[in-house]
């Protein structure tokens, strides 16, 4: 158990490691997401739009 803690401390300059990972997996959460969502945004958009264009 303390080599995992040394391991995350690592030699104080954990936080600063740990926080640029975390920074770097949400970027890259957020440019996965953010056009997918938006794809189904436009799709259900369009559907939509479609079916208001048929009545």
């Amino acid at each position: 158990m303390s080599n995992l803690l040394e391991f995350l401390a690592m030699d104080g300059h954990g936080p600063f490691v740990w926080s640029a990972y975390a920074i770097t997996f949400v970027v890259l959460a957020l440019n996965f997401l953010q056009p997918w969502l938006a794809r189904r945004r436009l799709i259900n958009t369009e559907a939509r739009r479609r079916r208001r264009e048929r009545v």
